[in-house]
């Protein structure tokens, strides 16, 4: 089945709407403040449902639906750490990004420890940035255009590209008020298109007791509680590894302090946090749902896939090719749009980040730049950005493993170094500048030894959790040498 009209019809609409809310935003930038933190004024809902569209890109909604197929609803089980990430990093993150007055994440890192942290800071978190756009872009294009639109795997990089200068255009008009604004109507575009996709496969079953056929899951095995780093998909690891990103991205991920930085006071940054919860958490049971559907309308329609395609090993393209195959004219075009919007909430946001720390790198210390000045080079800085993405989503094929695998191992690979920098400045007040370098460092060997080499058999799902031990350890050890010489030194 290929798409209709319509449904070329209602994707080009939304491409539309996108940027005339970019236009729209344009015009009330002034300054490079207003560009990057919306005039420290913006709606705590709207931030809210803001960082939570950022962070649950294209990655999500599109792999999601494949673990649950393939390895059943323990990947669920990880919004059980949610009260205790959103007490973690309301009561001790959120209030010293607040209280500090900083424009930039990274001048915390300068000002308690020093420039070294603060250029290490930088590096991870673009590297961080630049991993997670470059994966956003494959898999959008790759696991989801292809198969939804039918289209030949040559065209990829054109794709891609197009994706790229379209997201591009509307950051880059109006910064981050554009940002809040298209994700609050791209949130609701991935919530309605879920909800729609469910109905109508419900619709398309014989009843909805179908669905509690024990043969349907017959493949995931037995539920086991333990923690085991040798196991892929355990619910202690689950619970563990979403915490652990929970807190690393609130307290170090630049898209989510500027958020905070985006609303007026304390009490607003922590209720824009929790409705980024609360999205998350319904929006990750709706995407279960959807992936035990669409595995059961499968299981009913085999023949429906290709000649040998197997059910299971393709788990991850069956969300988009029942996409192409068994939505009505009109509703793919709404579903297709839907992964769209999940892919370009997140796009802007990092394009938006990253330009904004590289800027404020660029041009600090730098005090013939004015307001003016500062924002065309924020602009033109991410324009540089988005073509730099676009060209390397090229080699994202060569990483091995389903795509859950490859946001672990690429997308995560960065998150608990940058974390650890944080750690140390804000929670271990004899942290030296030299150690936290070296913490940094060794918390990214970690995650690559285990990300690429697989060192003792460790699953990826524990990069973070290790890398983070391993860093934060090595930072307090060579702080407290570092202090223990500084005394003797004094004294002698």
């Amino acid at each position: 089945m290929e798409l209709t009209f319509l449904d070329w019809l209602i994707v080009i609409a939304y491409l539309i709407l996108m940027l005339l809310l970019g236009y729209f935003s344009s015009k009330k930038n002034k300054t490079a403040e207003d560009y990057v933190l919306g005039g420290k004024s913006m709606n705590p809902f709207m931030i809210g449902i803001s960082l939570f569209a950022t962070m649950f890109s294209t990655l999500s909604y599109l792999s999601y639906p494949g673990e649950m197929i393939k390895y059943g609803p323990v990947f669920l089980t990880g919004i059980l750490a949610f009260p205790i990430a959103s007490l973690i990093v309301g009561k001790y993150l959120i209030p010293h990004f607040m209280n500090l007055k900083v424009k930039s994440a990274y001048e915390i890192l300068e000002i308690k420890l020093g420039s070294k942290t603060r250029k290490l800071g930088v590096l991870f978190f673009l590297s961080l940035r630049f991993l997670w756009m470059t994966t956003i872009i494959y898999a959008t294009v790759d696991t989801a255009f292809v198969p939804i639109f039918n289209l030949s795997k040559s065209l990829v990089p054109l794709i891609s590209i197009i994706l790229s200068i379209l997201t591009v255009v509307y950051t880059t008009m109006g910064g981050i008020k554009a940002v809040v604004k298209t994700d609050v109507a791209q949130s609701v575009i991935m919530f309605f298109g879920l909800i729609v996709t469910i109905i109508i496969i419900l619709s398309k079953l014989d009843s909805i007791q179908t669905l509690f056929d024990p043969s349907f899951y017959s493949h995931w095995g037995s539920v086991e509680f333990k923690i085991d780093p040798i196991k892929r998909m355990t619910i202690g690891n689950i619970f563990i590894m979403t915490l652990v990103w929970q807190v690393c991205t609130a307290g170090s991920d630049l898209m989510a302090i500027q958020r905070y930085l985006s609303t007026k006071d304390i009490k607003s940054a922590k209720h824009s946090y929790s409705v980024s919860l609360w999205g998350s958490s319904f929006i990750q049971i709706l995407l279960g749902i959807t992936g035990i559907c669409v595995m059961a309308y499968f299981t009913l329609n085999s023949n429906m896939l290709e000649g040998g395609v197997n059910l299971f090993e393709q788990a991850d393209i069956l969300f988009p090719v029942f996409i192409r195959i068994g939505l009505p004219t009109g509703i793919t075009g709404l579903i297709a749009s839907a992964i769209l919007a999940a892919a370009m909430s997140s796009l802007s946001s990092g394009l938006n980040s990253s330009s904004a720390v590289i800027a404020e790198e660029i041009i600090r210390g730098k005090k013939n730049k004015n307001d003016i000045s500062n924002l065309k080079l924020i602009k033109k800085t991410s324009v540089i950005i988005g073509i730099i993405v676009a060209l390397s989503s090229f080699f994202i094929p060569y990483i091995t493993g389903n795509l859950f695998d490859v946001i672990q191992k690429v997308v995560n690979l960065v998150v608990a170094p940058l974390f650890v920098l944080f750690f140390m400045a804000l929670f271990i007040p004899f942290a030296t500048d030299r150690a936290t370098f070296f913490a940094g460092i060794t918390s990214l060997i970690i995650a690559i030894l285990i990300a690429f080499f697989e060192i003792f058999g460790i699953s990826s799902l524990w990069i973070m959790t290790l890398s983070l031990l391993g860093g934060v350890i090595v930072g307090i050890v060579i702080s407290y040498i570092d202090n223990k010489l500084t005394i003797k030194k004094l004294d002698l």
